[in-house]
């Protein structure tokens, strides 16, 4: 049957998870450092499912080495797939042991923080240990990356694989002729903008440990925060700039930024999609100004929050969930389309918005102009082929398909219909602005929706669909 995995595919996919899941157990190992600096006694409920990981990623690194054959597009795919699995499993097991809530609510949990949703189901975050607070915080910062990407830019030597694992992410741009180069500079300005996130927030008054945690939060724009409130609770204008300065930058493509920063400032500038974030801020902040009853600082922060798919909010949750339904609507259409292709966001993507909106524009043209009349069809100075443009119109359709499917769950439920559409839109999308119907307590079937939800998102579908589609076909083998 096509699609159905041989033995040779289990080898590759193992091999190269292996090295993943070696990475994931350290980085879930850091937050011991935090626990030794605020003397918290939980040692051992990091140690035991990072050592865990480490020692399975090592084993099968090991036993499969000379086994592998030659990876495809397919096993990069298929291994980003279960790599983000594992990553919120090893991260749930931690979560388990020290905050005693169950399974479910602990993979949603650390599903929402790996991929950047930044959705929770603590009721009161400011109760929890420093180490968990620090666990979600890196596990967004590295998932505002991308557990692959990060495994490639330290572990993978260059080659095919490199190639194949970065291409699995949803990622194409191409900064250094290679792709271990490109992540290793990917890499560096990553780092450099999170050490100038946590400069500025401490400027302008922010304590060491929350600046640390917001920035890596911003920065990969996934929005979860170590205060009940998110930025709302420092009540500080300063504060709310520098958040918004730290979101844009994380939603910004990061070839743009390599270009800008070796001093290139009008690549930056006439970059289609940060212009497009640009305008689409400004235009929706007036539309919510105008309309929405709510403050300058409310609109303009929550429409960089939610365009930028990080989620900080500056209102708590019961605030937001009495905000007129034309503002729900305003920053469901921003966390539909998302910030920058190359960059940390989530949702559909501008890129995509706008070539369809091209396409759309070139048909008209086409009709109208005299026959035998040739289009040229460019973005920013690029060729666009047809297949780019039915890419990007199928991946739409997709994704707002999911949306639909989850949308429905809930309000089969009982939940409010527009709230439900903001709340999936939000998961999907890995935003993070909530109506409050993510809890501790919601049913399980949505929850498990929004898992799924999550995952795909963060992957931009194909990938999961890819793995299904393998693991239908090796089942019915059998």
């Amino acid at each position: 049957m096509i699609g159905q995995l041989r033995k040779k595919d289990f080898f590759v996919i193992l091999e190269q998870l292996g090295l993943i899941m070696i990475g994931i157990g350290v980085v879930t190992l850091t937050p011991l450092i935090v626990s030794l600096i605020y003397n918290e006694s939980n040692y051992l409920s990091f140690i035991i499912p990072s050592g865990f990981s480490i020692l399975v990623g090592y084993a099968l690194r090991r036993s499969l080495r000379d086994k592998n054959g030659r990876m495809g597009l397919k096993h990069g795919m298929m291994i980003a797939a279960l790599a983000w699995l594992w990553a919120a499993l090893i991260g749930s097991l931690i979560m388990m042991q020290i905050t005693h809530i169950n399974f479910l609510n602990a993979y949603f949990e650390n599903m929402s923080a790996w991929t950047g949703a930044g959705m929770t189901i603590f009721a009161n975050v400011e109760i929890l240990p420093k180490s968990i607070l620090f666990l979600r915080s890196m596990e967004q910062w590295i998932g505002g990356l991308g557990v692959v990407i990060v495994v490639i830019g330290i572990l993978i030597r260059p080659g095919t694989a490199a190639a194949r694992l970065y291409k699995s992410e949803a990622r194409e741009e191409k900064i250094k002729p290679s792709i271990v180069n490109t992540v290793k500079t990917i890499w560096w300005i990553y780092l450099f903008y999170t050490a100038i996130g946590i400069v500025m927030f401490i400027i302008v008054g922010m304590p060491i440990f929350d600046a640390i945690n917001q920035t890596m939060t911003a920065i990969a724009t996934g929005g979860m925060s170590v205060k009940n409130d998110g930025i709302g609770a420092y009540h500080s204008n300063a504060i709310n700039i520098v958040a918004m300065i730290i979101m844009i930058l994380g939603a910004t493509s990061f070839l743009v930024h390599y270009r800008a920063l070796k001093g290139n400032i009008k690549f930056l500038l006439r970059d289609i999609q940060f212009q497009a974030l640009l305008l689409l801020i400004f235009v929706f902040s007036v539309l919510i100004i105008l309309n929405g009853h709510l403050s300058s600082m409310d609109a303009v922060f929550n429409a960089v929050s939610a365009i930028t798919t990080t989620g900080f909010n500056i209102q708590p949750t019961n605030t937001m969930v009495m905000w007129p339904q034309y503002v729900k609507i305003m920053l469901i259409c921003l966390m539909l389309i998302g910030g920058s292709a190359g960059s940390t966001v989530g949702a559909i993507k501008l890129i995509r918005i706008i070539t369809i909106l091209k396409g759309v524009y070139w048909e008209i043209v086409k009709i109208v102009a005299p026959a035998g009349s040739v289009i040229p069809r460019k973005i920013s100075g690029k060729p666009l082929a047809d297949a780019e443009i039915k890419e990007s119109g199928y991946f739409i359709i997709i994704y707002l398909i999911f949306i639909f499917i989850t949308w429905t769950v809930l309000v089969q439920y009982g939940y409010d219909a527009l709230n439900s559409l903001f709340e999936v839109s939000s998961i999907q999308g890995c935003v993070g602005l909530s109506m409050g119907i993510v809890s501790a307590t919601m049913p399980q079937i949505p929850q498990a929706f929004m898992i799924f939800d999550m995952w795909i998102g963060r992957l931009e579908i194909i990938p999961v669909l890819v793995l299904l589609r393998a693991v239908i076909a090796t089942v019915k083998k059998f």
